[in-house]
């Protein structure tokens, strides 16, 4: 993808990482490669040599197995970008630390660069924010699901256009999320997503809504408060913490997005998710949530036809 760089702002960023490139390449090679630089190619962790001189384009590696060489991208949600690694390291630290979520429009006049680059930056490190899988509850935990739809579009001059989408959220009580963009709010939906993502010694609390009916039978326990009567809380019975949840979103995506097509829905999802599995309440602060994020780069590859192209269904 052409990218047509904007001036930058010289006061937006301070530390070297985030306006310096070979200060970017050095913090992320420290993130990947703690002992040594590794092979994307063939895994290989001896044998590697960096090739310096004015011959080779900087942060290039040499690998005595495979003899291929590699940077430090390869392999990565950064993979093949014309754009400057410090600014895909600042951009990454503003959408890790930004609670509801930084939009396009902000990243294109912070870090200097045109609009459709700054959107398919957000949209490659959203993918890079995808969960690596794993169960929630067990050991007799707490697990609240509810689901929520979502408008296409909130603008209040406008009549709301399109299908709202709906979103299934499974919150662990002290712990994590899973959120889903789901086709619709059938208990053949609703008990799937609980049967993929949920160990089976968990108690479920969830609304009196019938689609949750009968999961007694499948999980530890089963309890629901009945919102219809007004009933809120009752003793250890509640959704609020999923429904905290929501209120991020919902704030994150009316307010700071304000539109967001279903195509793409999924991939916001992961942003959220990402935030509040490494949020403080877990001891998870701003700098090792993005180093969190840096981590999980690898084999994540999003090319820009892929992200632009128009999809049919729900996207994966």
């Amino acid at each position: 993808m052409k990218t047509q760089e904007k001036k930058t702002n010289p006061a937006a960023h301070t530390e070297a990482r985030f306006h310096d490139e070979a200060a970017a390449r050095e913090y992320l090679e420290n993130i990947r490669w703690p002992n040594g630089s590794v092979c994307p190619h063939c895994g290989g962790a001896d044998r590697q040599s960096k090739l310096e001189g004015k011959s080779h384009r900087a942060g290039l590696y040499f690998c005595g197995h495979c003899r291929d060489q590699y940077t430090v991208t390869v392999g990565t949600v950064f993979e093949r970008s014309k754009i400057a690694l410090h600014k895909w390291v600042y951009a990454t630290h503003m959408i890790c630390t930004s609670k509801k979520g930084v939009s396009s429009k902000q990243l294109e006049r912070v870090l200097g660069v045109t609009y459709k680059t700054a959107w398919f930056m957000s949209h490659r490190i959203r993918e890079a924010m995808k969960s690596e899988g794993g169960m929630l509850g067990g050991g007799g935990s707490t697990v609240e699901a509810d689901e929520v739809f979502i408008a296409p579009d909130r603008n209040k001059k406008l009549r709301p256009t399109g299908k709202k989408q709906s979103v299934v959220a499974l919150v662990e009580r002290e712990g994590g999320v899973r959120s889903f963009h789901v086709p619709d709010v059938t208990a053949k939906t609703l008990k799937q997503k609980l049967r993929e993502n949920v160990l089976r010694k968990t108690n479920i609390m969830t609304d009196e809504a019938w689609a949750y009916k009968k999961l007694s039978n499948e999980f530890l326990s089963h309890d629901t408060v009945r919102h219809s009567a007004k009933e809120y809380v009752r003793d250890e019975t509640h959704t609020n913490t999923v429904e905290g949840y929501f209120s991020i979103l919902k704030r994150g995506i009316y307010g700071v997005y304000q539109h967001v097509s279903s195509q793409h829905l999924s991939r916001y999802l992961a942003e959220f998710d990402f935030r509040y599995n490494n949020r403080s309440k877990l001891g998870v602060e701003d700098a090792q949530r993005t180093v969190n994020l840096l981590k999980g780069i690898q084999g994540k590859r999003l090319t820009y036809r892929r992200t632009h192209a128009t999809e049919t269904g729900l996207a994966s």
